[in-house]
C-alpha cells in the first residue's frame, strides 16, 4: 500500500506487552515508525513477538529511563494514573494517546474500513477467522488481533486491501478514558458475539454492558452492517440502537444466515447453513459448537463485504486456529497438556464441552487461574460451580488479584471445592505459595487431558508441567 500519510515518529509504548499493545507496536514498527516500550514483565506469546521484531523493551517502570526525543507515548489500560512513568509523561507534557486512539490516528487514517469484532466471548477467534477468509480469498486485508493466529506468528498484518479486521474490546480504553476501546474504531461492520455480564470492576450490571455495545452499534453508518450472534439474547439486545442494517446469525427463521443442523466429532465440526436460500456446508477443523458459531459470524461478515458464500465457506474449511485456544502444548507420560484462554464461566463451559468432543474417552482435568478482577469475584461463584462440574478433576489456583478484593467479595474456593466434591468432581485448591505443578502431579494419571485455563501467563504452568512429566528441563 502506498502510504500518503507517513511521517516517521519515535513512539513509546507504556506498557508494551499486552495482547492489544504488542501487535499495534509491531504494525507501527512495520510501517516505519521507531518503536520501543516498557513493561513490568513479559510472557509468551507477546514477549516472543516483540523479541522477533527486535523492538527494544525495558522491564521495570522508571521515569528516569524514558528515552529522549519521544514524539508520542501510547498509553495502555494496564497502567493507572499514578504509574511513575505516566506521571512523568504528564509532567513533561509529552504528547500521548491511548492504544485505541493510536489505532484511529495511525491506522484508520490510512482510509481503511474497519471490521470490528466485539462481544464477551470469541473476539480473538472470530477476528482470526475473518482475517483468514479475507487473506485466503485475495482480499489482502490489514488486521490487528489480540492473539497469535497459527498461520501468522505476529498477530498483525498491513495489507493493500480496503479492510482492517480488528478485535473490539469492551474494556476501558485507559485511565483517562473509561469507555470501551471499540468506540474509537469507527466500525463499518460491527460484529456482536455473545454478550453477558463481565468486567465487574468496570460495569455495575448487564444493562451497563449493553449500553456500551449499543453505542458501538449506533456508530455504524447506513452503508455498513451490524452482524449479531442471535444465539445470544444479550447480543440481540446490544444491537437495539443500530440504524445500519442488522444481519442475524443463528438457528431462528428470521436469521439471514441460518443454522439448519450441526455435527461435531473429534477435532472437526460441521454445520448445514442457509444464506438467502442458498444451502452450504460449513466445515471447521476445530471442536465445539461455539467455534462453529464464531465461524458463521466471520463467514457472514465476509459475505457482507461482497464475497461469495461459496468462497468464504471454502476458506473457512482450512482455518488453522489461534494460539492459546485449545492449543496442545505437549504430550508426556501419556498425559496431554492443553493451553486455553478461557476465564469467564461461559467460556470455561464451552471449552470443557469442546475438550469432551475432542478427547471423549479420557479423564478431563481443568486447571483454572482466576486471573482477572472479575474472575476473582464471588459474583461468579455459582456459575463456576456449574461449568466446572462437567470436568473430572478441577484445580483452582489462588486468584491473581486476591489482595485487591475484600474477603467478602472474593471467590470462595473452599466453598467451591466442597460443592464440587458433592458432585463427585475431585477438587484441588492450592494455597498461596504452593507449587501448582506439584499439586497437579499428585492427582494426574496416564491418559489424562489437562486443560490449563487463564487469561494471563499462569506462571508458565503448562510448559513446566510438560517438563516435569518428561522428567527433564521445563524451560
Amino acid at each position: 500500500m502506498q502510504d500518503l500519510y507517513f511521517k516517521q515518529e519515535n513512539l513509546y509504548f507504556l506498557p508494551i506487552g499486552g495482547t492489544a499493545m504488542a501487535p499495534l507496536a509491531g504494525l507501527l514498527h512495520q510501517v516505519g515508525h521507531r518503536v520501543e516500550g516498557v513493561d513490568s514483565h513479559l510472557y509468551p506469546p507477546m514477549s516472543t513477538l516483540l523479541e522477533d521484531l527486535e523492538i527494544p523493551v525495558r522491564l521495570g517502570f522508571d521515569p528516569e529511563q524514558i528515552p529522549d526525543g519521544i514524539d508520542r507515548v501510547i498509553i495502555g489500560n494496564a497502567v493507572p494514573r499514578h504509574n511513575p512513568e505516566v506521571m512523568a509523561v504528564l509532567e513533561r507534557k509529552i504528547p500521548y494517546l491511548s492504544q485505541a486512539e493510536a489505532v484511529a490516528h495511525y491506522v484508520l487514517a490510512r482510509g481503511l474500513d474497519s471490521l470490528v469484532i466485539a462481544g464477551t466471548h470469541g473476539k480473538t477467534t472470530t477476528s482470526a477467522m475473518l482475517a483468514w477468509i479475507l487473506e485466503q480469498t485475495g482480499a489482502d486485508p490489514s488486521y490487528l488481533i489480540g492473539g497469535l493466529p497459527c498461520w501468522n506468528s505476529r498477530g498483525f498484518r498491513l495489507g493493500g486491501g480496503p479492510h482492517l479486521v480488528i478485535e473490539g474490546d469492551e474494556y476501558n480504553t485507559a485511565y483517562f478514558d473509561r469507555g470501551p476501546k471499540f468506540l474509537h474504531y469507527r466500525p463499518h461492520l460491527f460484529l456482536i458475539g455473545p454478550v453477558e455480564f463481565d468486567h465487574a470492576d468496570l460495569y455495575p450490571d448487564l444493562e451497563a454492558v449493553l449500553t456500551a455495545f449499543r453505542a458501538g452499534s449506533a456508530q455504524v453508518p447506513r452503508d455498513g452492517a451490524v452482524v449479531v450472534n442471535a444465539w445470544s439474547d444479550g447480543a440481540i439486545a446490544a444491537s437495539r440502537d443500530a440504524t445500519a442494517p442488522v444481519v442475524r446469525v443463528g438457528p431462528h427463521i428470521d436469521c439471514q444466515l441460518r443454522f439448519l443442523s450441526w455435527n461435531a466429532e473429534g477435532e472437526r465440526s460441521t454445520a448445514e447453513i442457509e444464506w438467502q436460500g442458498e444451502k452450504l456446508l460449513l466445515k471447521l477443523p476445530q471442536a465445539g459448537l461455539h467455534n462453529l458459531q464464531n465461524a458463521a459470524m466471520a463467514l457472514t461478515a465476509a459475505i457482507t463485504t461482497g464475497m461469495t458464500p461459496t468462497a468464504a465457506a471454502a476458506a473457512m474449511a482450512s482455518f488453522p486456529g489461534v494460539a492459546r485456544r485449545m492449543e496442545v502444548v505437549g504430550d508426556a507420560a501419556g498425559i496431554t497438556v492443553v493451553d486455553d484462554f478461557a476465564h469467564h464461566p461461559t467460556a470455561l463451559g464451552v471449552t470443557i464441552a469442546a475438550a469432551r468432543q475432542r478427547w471423549p474417552d479420557r479423564r478431563l482435568v481443568i486447571a483454572f487461574e482466576p486471573r482477572s478482577l472479575t474472575a476473582a469475584r464471588r459474583s461468579f461463584q455459582d456459575a463456576y460451580l456449574e461449568c466446572l462440574s462437567d470436568a473430572d478433576v478441577v484445580l483452582v489456583a489462588p486468584p491473581f488479584h486476591r489482595d485487591r478484593l475484600e474477603a467478602a467479595e472474593a471467590l470462595d474456593r473452599e466453598a467451591l471445592a466442597a460443592a464440587l466434591n458433592k458432585r463427585s468432581v475431585k477438587s484441588v485448591m492450592p494455597g498461596d505459595g504452593e507449587d501448582l505443578v506439584d499439586r497437579l502431579l499428585e492427582v494426574l494419571k496416564a491418559g489424562d487431558v489437562v486443560v490449563g485455563c487463564s487469561s494471563g501467563a499462569f506462571d508458565g504452568m503448562h510448559r513446566k508441567l510438560v517438563g516435569a512429566l518428561e522428567g527433564g528441563d521445563d524451560s
